[in-house]
C-alpha cells in the first residue's frame, strides 16, 4: 500500500511555481495576482481563503482578499465580480463557496470573466475541459490528475467508479479520466443517489473516487484487492473531546481500507492540498497566456 501523498506533492509544486515566479521576477516581468472573494463569516471558507492567502505569499504571488459582510446583496457582489473582471491587475480570482442562501451562486459564477476563472467553474471552461482543449481545470480533478500523474499510478484500461456527480468534482473528474493521455484512457462509471448495486459497483472497481461527503461511507467490503482509492471527501466531525471540537473524516474507512489498497490518498493531507496547489498553477496559467 503506498499513500498518495498530496501535501508533499503540493509542496513539489509550489516550490515549482515559486522558482517560475523567481525568473519572471527577474525577468521584470508582472508576477501573478490571486484574488479571493468572500461573503460571511463560514469556518471552513475563512480557514480555506486563508490557506490561499498564504500559499501566495510563500511563492511570491501578489494576492487580495475582497471580505464581504453577510448581509452584502447579490447586485453588490455583482457589481465587485464586474471590477475584478475589469481590473488588469488580476489575473485570476475566486469567489469562494458557498455563499449566502438569498445569492444566486449560478448568477455569480456565470458573471465570472472565463479567462480569470480560476477555479475552472465557468461553462465555457467545463465545456473547453470536456472537449480536451486548453482551459482552466476544475482544481480539485486538476489535482487528483496531477497526483496520479506524479506516482506513476496506472489507469489506462482500468475500470474507475466515481461517486458523487457535483459539477466541481464528480462530472469533471469522470471526463478527465476517459481522456486519452496520462491519467486518462480508463473506463469510468459516474455513480449517484439513484444508483442501484453501488456497493458490487465498487467491488469492481480498478480505481475509486468517492466525492459524496459521508464520513467513513466507503467500507472494506466495497473494495477489492489493489484498489486504487481516492477520498476527495472532507466532513467536520463534532467531537468534544477535541481542541477544536471537531475532527475531519473523509468517505472513506481509511483504516479498513488501506490494506486492501494498491495506492490510497489520506485525509487531510490527500486530496485537498493539492487542490490549493493547483489553483495557484491555474493561476500562473492565467498569467502566463496573458503575457
Amino acid at each position: 500500500m503506498t499513500i498518495l501523498d498530496g501535501k508533499k506533492v503540493s509542496n513539489d509544486i509550489k516550490d515549482e511555481i515559486a522558482a517560475e515566479v523567481a525568473a519572471m521576477r527577474e525577468r521584470g516581468e508582472k508576477v501573478p495576482h490571486l484574488a479571493a472573494v468572500i461573503v460571511g463569516e463560514d469556518g471552513a471558507s475563512l480557514t480555506y481563503v486563508g490557506s490561499k492567502v498564504r500559499a501566495c505569499k510563500r511563492i511570491g504571488f501578489e494576492s487580495t482578499l475582497k471580505q464581504l459582510p453577510e448581509s452584502t446583496t447579490e447586485e453588490e457582489l455583482l457589481e465587485l465580480v464586474g471590477q475584478l473582471n475589469a481590473d488588469p491587475e488580476i489575473d485570476g480570482y475566486i469567489v469562494q463557496l458557498p455563499l449566502p442562501r438569498h445569492i444566486d451562486e449560478q448568477k455569480i459564477l456565470m458573471a465570472v470573466d472565463p479567462d480569470k476563472d480560476v477555479d475552472g467553474f465557468h461553462p465555457t471552461n467545463f465545456g473547453k475541459m470536456a472537449l480536451e482543449l486548453e482551459t482552466f481545470i476544475s482544481a480539485t480533478p486538476f489535482g487528483i490528475i496531477e497526483l496520479l500523474k506524479r506516482y506513476e499510478v496506472e489507469t489506462s484500461g482500468k475500470h474507475t467508479v466515481v461517486i458523487g456527480r457535483s459539477h466541481i468534482v464528480g462530472r469533471p473528474i469522470s471526463i478527465l479520466m476517459s481522456q486519452k493521455g496520462a491519467a486518462g484512457n480508463s473506463t469510468v462509471t459516474l455513480a449517484h443517489s439513484r444508483t442501484q448495486n453501488l456497493e458490487e459497483l465498487c467491488r469492481q472497481a480498478d480505481i475509486i473516487v468517492s466525492a459524496l461527503g459521508v464520513p467513513n461511507f466507503v467500507k472494506a467490503d466495497m473494495v477489492k484487492d489493489g484498489a486504487v482509492i481516492i477520498d476527495v471527501g472532507i466532513t467536520r466531525v463534532p467531537d468534544a473531546s477535541r481542541e477544536r471540537g471537531y475532527y475531519i473524516c473523509g468517505d472513506v474507512d481509511f483504516e479498513g481500507v488501506k490494506d486492501k489498497a494498491s495506492f490510497i490518498t489520506p485525509v487531510p493531507g490527500g486530496v485537498g492540498p493539492m487542490t490549493i496547489a493547483m489553483l495557484l498553477k491555474n493561476t500562473l496559467l492565467a498569467r502566463q497566456r496573458k503575457a
